[in-house]
């Protein structure tokens, strides 16, 4: 596999990994809220906003490479 193929290939793979944390804290978020649990919903909340910070690189990156 060609190296600049390959970083493509890994750069989806990574986004698609953390569209699945999404999913999951989504879920979880979902969950708490049906528990009636608030220190999980609000754990939750922090890892779904921490997931999109990690995507900012792959949002705003240098599409020339």
């Amino acid at each position: 596999m060609e190296a600049k193929n390959f970083k493509k290939f890994e750069k989806t793979c990574q986004i698609m990994g953390w569209i699945l944390f999404i999913v999951s804290a989504l879920f979880f978020m979902a969950s708490s809220l049906r528990s009636g649990d608030w220190i999980g919903f609000l754990g939750g909340s922090f890892f779904l906003v921490a997931c999109f910070v990690f995507l900012i690189p792959y949002v705003f990156s240098d599409h020339s490479n």
